[in-house]
């Protein structure tokens, strides 16, 4: 069976790839650090602000890789532009062909996604916009970090206290209520951020399985592809 090689991935995409993979695995790590804290015996406010403080640094990361990928969506070759990707007109009609011609034995190979792939991948980048958002929101509201922590500094300072000033988790220079006002604010942020990550996680697992099952079944090269940016297709 003749094979041949041909370029699918560029580099900026399998830069993000990787980026982003390393940047995920770190932030779950530390994300079940902290939220485990007590039971890996992490006590006081410093080791807790330490543990946040790192976590937030690989989210600015994380963060800007994704923004990068989102503008390269717009500007970068054919494979890798979001028409491309997300799902849109004519879609429905093309998985319903790629679901039969898989289940009868002949899934047809594409060097861009299959079209289930691209339903996954969709989702993936959804929840990784939602995670990088809600993430840039509690960095603000529990440490004070930019781009929005001076906001929610000067908004729970007392007066006549500098919000430069103020430190995590500590009541001195606080107003009260205001906390109590930001705190509720910042909840649903912080509830959406863990189970976000827990879809996440949940769909990377889901990614692997179904990317090693397509390069069984269907061949292509899809992890070196990743690596050299070649599929190999009939």
């Amino acid at each position: 069976m003749h094979l041949k090689a041909y370029r699918a991935w560029d580099l900026p995409v399998r830069l993000f790839h990787w980026v982003n993979f390393l940047s995920v695995v770190t932030l779950v790590f530390l994300g079940l650090v902290m939220l485990y804290k007590k039971e890996l015996g992490i006590t006081g406010d410093e080791a807790r602000i330490a543990l946040k403080e790192v976590h937030v640094i690989v989210g600015y990361l994380f963060a800007l890789n994704l923004l990068w990928r989102i503008v390269w969506g717009f500007v970068g070759g054919p494979r890798v532009r979001w028409r491309q990707l997300l799902p849109g007109k004519g879609y429905a009609a093309e998985l319903r062909r790629y679901l039969v011609s898989a289940r009868a034995g002949h899934p047809p190979q594409y060097l861009g996604h299959n079209p289930l792939g691209r339903l996954a991948v969709s989702f993936i980048f959804l929840l990784l916009t939602v995670l990088a958002l809600s993430g840039l929101v509690r960095a603000a509201t529990d440490i004070y970090y930019p781009p929005l922590g001076s906001f929610a500094a000067a908004y729970v300072a007392r007066p006549g206290v500098d919000p430069a000033q103020l430190r995590p988790y500590a009541a001195e220079g606080v107003d009260e209520q205001r906390m109590a006002a930001l705190k509720a604010f910042k909840g649903p942020f912080g509830t959406t951020h863990k189970y976000a990550a827990y879809l996440l996680m949940a769909m990377i697992l889901l990614h692997v399985f179904f990317v090693v099952r397509s390069e069984v079944r269907e061949g292509g090269a899809l992890v070196s592809a990743m690596i050299n940016g070649r599929k190999v297709l009939k």
